[in-house]
């Protein structure tokens, strides 16, 4: 996995945080700026080398600059993802979504994921948490009243 944020950037990415991942198969870029973020997660998107590549974003996306992202993506078959703060998102992102945590005493690990646009499909809520014995996301059932 490639990350790419800003060096100016205050918070650190913690790798042992990101459940299930081994924390050697992460390459961190940190950028000057946000254009040169861009074009680094072009590039990795579009080498197709590493499967997954995170961009961290700090100012609005141009529709331009997303649909070159998405290109990029498409052309190394590769997935990538986009953090960006609220409402910095792109016109050109095929999905976008919105996570939170839910509180519960007994799973520390559950968020509802909801999908506020799909350019192919229904949108949604879910709630999720991570499953560390098979190492991947699960969907659960919202705790009844």
């Amino acid at each position: 996995m490639i990350w790419v944020r800003g060096r100016w950037l205050p918070e650190r990415l913690y790798p042992f945080g990101v459940g299930g991942f081994d924390p050697s198969g992460l390459v961190l870029v940190q950028t000057e700026d946000q254009t040169d973020a861009l074009a680094v997660a072009e590039d990795a998107l579009r080498d197709g080398t590493v499967p997954f590549v995170v961009l961290e974003v700090t100012a609005p996306i141009s529709l331009t600059a997303g649909r070159r992202l998405q290109l990029a993506a498409k052309a190394g078959g590769t997935t990538g993802i986009c953090l960006t703060p609220e409402g910095m998102g792109s016109n050109a992102a095929e999905t976008r979504w919105h996570c939170v945590p839910v509180f519960d005493p007994q799973e520390s690990t559950l968020q509802c994921w909801t999908l506020t646009k799909n350019k192919s499909g229904t949108l949604g809520a879910w709630h999720v948490r991570w499953d560390q014995e098979a190492r991947r996301i699960a969907v659960v059932s919202p705790a009844r009243e």
